[in-house]
Parts: structure tokens; C-alpha cells; sequence
């Protein structure tokens, strides 16, 4: 399998389409057709790509996409029949990695799937912090040898400290970020999380501070 890409498009007939090209391709496939079916989706499961429509009922491609880029990092190409440069820059300022304009060549989108999910890959490296391994393509966390099962927020929570060592976060800036600003818990849910991660890793048991009435930082150790 080359990679596993989600597909979003109310046109059910073109998502079936370009999932059966990029089925043949080698690619794992799975296609929602509105924008909150796909945010599930990518809640319950890891892609390497999405491709994403930005006219649809429910949520529409901007607030998808906007969703998608304030919790990770994967590639998304958007598809619209809408050419105007205005949508096409609002596109890449909100984090697309590509666009496509519609009607898709089918062929032209398995040349950019593979050339986006190729210079992704090249990107991903191991967080290696003492001990601590951090492979985010696999979303596979070890230490000291040992592989340790993290929930879908846990790994994302680790992940975004690790990335900003020694950076003091609000709960609500990490509420923000990890669950996204419609989220409708309270940060009582981010002290769960960390209580969580001192409890499973001795590297956040040591390196993971709590900064009195702000919030929480991750101490460096390798610096």
C-alpha cells in the first residue's frame, strides 16, 4: 500500500471516480460525502492525504480544511469549480497544499497525489528527545525500547509540546490546538491529558512542568 487517502466530496459519483483511480494506483481509499462526515473521519483515523472539496452542505472545505490544519500536518488538495485567484489564495493561506481546478483530469490528480504524499514522507522525520522516540507518520511513540499506546489526543498533545520545547501554552491555547475551537469541553479536559502522558512516559514525568495559574510547558532535555 502507497498510502491511505481520505477523499471529501458531496459529488458522490466523482469521489467514487477518483477513488477507483487511486485504488488501481496502489493507494487505501475511503471517500465521505459532506464536510462533518469527514471530519469524523479524520478524528477516528490517520491519512496521508486528503483531497477536499470546498463546496458542500454541512461544513463546508474551508472550515474542513481550516479544522485539518490547526491539529496536523497532512497534505490536503483542494477541488473546486471555482477558478477565481481570490478562493485559490484563501486556499493556500488557510494551509492547502494544493488545487485543482474542476473538471479533475483524473491522471493529473494521481501525479499530484504521488508527488504530495512523496514530498511528505521526505519531511517526516523521528522526534528522538532521550529516550524518547516519536515517529509521527506511523503515530508510534517508544521509550526506552518499549511501545507505548497513546489515544489519538494523547499522541497529538505530546506531539505539539515536543515540537515547541520550553514554550509556556494556556490551557486554552492547547484546548485551541489539539481539539480545535469548536470544541465543547473545558480545560479541565487538557489536565486530564497531561496527568495521562506522566502517567505512561517517564520522559513527560520528568520534562513536563506545570507553570502555576498559566498552563504547561515541556522542558527540553536535549538542549
Amino acid at each position: 500500500m502507497k498510502g491511505r487517502i481520505l477523499i471529501v466530496d458531496d459529488e458522490k459519483k466523482l469521489a467514487d471516480v477518483m477513488s477507483l483511480y487511486l485504488k488501481k494506483e496502489g493507494y487505501e481509499v475511503e471517500c465521505a460525502y459532506n464536510g462533518d462526515e469527514g471530519e469524523e473521519l479524520i478524528k477516528l483515523n490517520t491519512y496521508d492525504l486528503v483531497i477536499l472539496d470546498i463546496m458542500m452542505p454541512e461544513k463546508d472545505g474551508w472550515s474542513l480544511l481550516r479544522s485539518i490544519k490547526s491539529k496536523s500536518n497532512i497534505p490536503v488538495i483542494l477541488t473546486t469549480a471555482r477558478a477565481e485567484e481570490e478562493d485559490r489564495i484563501f486556499g493556500f493561506e488557510l494551509g492547502a497544499d494544493d488545487y485543482m481546478i474542476k473538471p479533475v483530469s483524473l491522471r493529473e490528480l494521481v501525479l499530484r497525489v504521488n508527488l504530495r504524499i512523496k514530498t511528505s514522507y521526505k519531511k517526516e522525520e523521528k522526534l528522538t528527545l532521550n529516550g524518547l522516540s516519536i515517529d509521527e507518520s506511523r503515530r508510534e511513540v517508544i521509550e526506552e525500547g518499549r511501545v507505548v499506546a497513546l489515544t489519538p489526543k494523547e499522541f497529538d498533545l505530546l506531539l505539539f509540546l515536543c515540537k515547541n520545547p520550553n514554550h509556556v501554552f494556556q490551557r486554552e491555547k492547547l484546548l485551541d490546538k489539539i481539539w480545535g475551537y469548536d470544541f465543547m469541553g473545558d480545560t479541565r479536559t487538557v489536565d486530564t491529558h497531561i496527568k495521562n502522558l506522566r502517567e505512561k512516559l517517564n520522559y513527560c514525568n520528568k520534562n513536563l512542568k506545570t507553570i502555576w495559574r498559566v498552563g504547561y510547558k515541556m522542558e527540553d532535555s536535549n538542549g
